[in-house]
């Protein structure tokens, strides 16, 4: 799968693994590099299991949550020019082979 980033500061907290263990922890980190290492893997975001991968509500309606640890979050949203949806307009994540990562951290904050 292709990943994109929100923003240079997400990049880079994805791309070096002491900025990743400085600013979300150890156990965090690891998981948000095992994360990683799911997504490039998968052909689409459905076939990710670790992680408890689930669809987002609210502001963040159209986006996906993967667990790290200690109430973090990595939050996936599609990247497609034209976002695959079913008719209801929940978006179909076994379609997306794109995605950008929006945020990492504990949105329940």
């Amino acid at each position: 799968m292709e990943i994109a980033f929100r923003t240079g500061k997400i990049k880079r907290l994805c791309e070096r693994g002491a900025e990743a263990q400085r600013r979300l922890g150890e156990a965090s980190a690891k998981k948000l590099r095992a994360r990683l290492s799911d997504l490039e893997a998968a052909a689409s975001v459905a076939e990710l299991v670790a992680g408890r991968p689930h669809p987002l509500t609210g502001d963040r309606l159209g986006q996906l949550a993967l667990d790290l640890s200690g109430g973090r979050r990595l939050v996936l949203s599609p990247d497609h020019e034209t976002t695959p949806v079913e008719a209801d307009g929940a978006v179909q994540w076994d379609r997306v082979t794109r995605v950008c990562i929006e945020f990492i951290g504990d949105y329940h904050d």
